[in-house]
């Protein structure tokens, strides 16, 4: 053999044993800690304590727990609807050649979990909120419109004001960390967790909605009236966010990365007077939202 033809052949073993290396050092199994910042289908995106963002990968494969007991050495498995934005969890996993850390389990505390779900049940405050304050800008604009009728010198102040109003409108699905695209009310009869079929038609629309969004999310939440125990008005609340939920995966084929964990709300959040047969009705509900985070969408 030649002296180049030895050289080359150096090379190339060279070459091989470092791409060995790289390949070994690059499945080389890790395990990370942090707080989901976004979820986007079967991807979310990890905040660590070091401020850095890991994007990691779901899968079949992948196992989802929580911790429980004491000394917390016993693991309940969990969907993956429970990882949602907010909750702090530990990855066991490898990187892929695209740098996603593809996740062998996923787990998380359950006082965390009641964190970042609390979380969430906030952005309903803070929708009914906006509600209001809508319903308040509204009355202001139907009375510039009514002083513009009667004085003209004032059009180009009322015109102002209504594209401040308008603003303002737009700005109103915003919650929190979330776009709020739309919503459906399921209504229910006196302990009933039944979905009324005339309910069918508008949860179909919305879920087709939600499937032209980028990054979409859907979240349900379940309520009761007061009539009864509290235990009780809790298990309907759960059953009844069950059934909804069912209909949009079975139905309307919605995958179950797309769903945050149905929240059970029990008899908070009244929206109704609970000592009227009509507030009672109002309160037995579940609520529908298309959502999208505003780290998906860049904002």
């Amino acid at each position: 053999m030649t002296r180049t033809s030895a050289s080359g052949t150096k090379r190339v073993i060279a070459l091989l044993f470092l791409s060995f290396i790289s390949t070994a050092v690059f499945a080389q199994s890790l395990k990370v800690e942090g707080l989901i910042k976004a979820r986007n289908g079967d991807t979310f995106l990890l905040q660590t304590a070091d401020s850095s963002n890991i994007t990691v990968l779901l899968n079949d494969d992948t196992q989802v727990g929580q911790i429980q007991g004491v000394f917390k050495a016993r693991r309940k498995e969990m969907s993956m609807a429970a990882l949602i934005p907010g909750l702090a969890v530990k990855v066991e996993g490898a990187y892929n050649n695209e740098k996603q850390l593809v996740a062998k389990s996923v787990a998380f505390k359950g006082n965390d979990l009641e964190r970042a779900q609390a979380i969430e049940a906030g952005m309903h405050e803070t929708k009914m909120q906006a509600q209001q304050n809508t319903a308040e800008l509204e009355k202001q604009n139907a009375a510039l419109k009514a002083q513009n009728q009667a004085l003209q010198e004032h059009e180009q102040q009322l015109a102002a004001n209504k594209a401040a109003i308008d603003a303002a409108v737009a700005r109103f699905g915003q919650l929190d960390d979330y776009y709020i695209f739309d919503e459906v009310t399921v209504y229910f009869d006196n302990g009933k967790t039944k979905v009324d079929p005339k309910y069918n038609p508008q949860l179909l629309a919305l879920a087709e909605k939600a499937k032209t969004i980028n990054g979409y999310m859907i979240e349900v939440k379940g309520y009761a009236s007061s009539v009864g125990s509290v235990a009780l008005n809790q298990q309907l609340s759960e059953d009844r966010a069950d059934e909804v939920t069912n209909i949009l995966v079975q139905q309307s084929h919605i995958p179950l990365t797309r769903m945050l964990a149905p929240g059970a709300m029990g008899e908070t959040h009244q929206v109704g007077n609970n000592k009227t047969e009509k507030g009672q009705a109002e309160n037995r509900r579940v609520v529908v939202r298309v959502l999208q985070n505003k780290g998906i969408a860049g904002v």
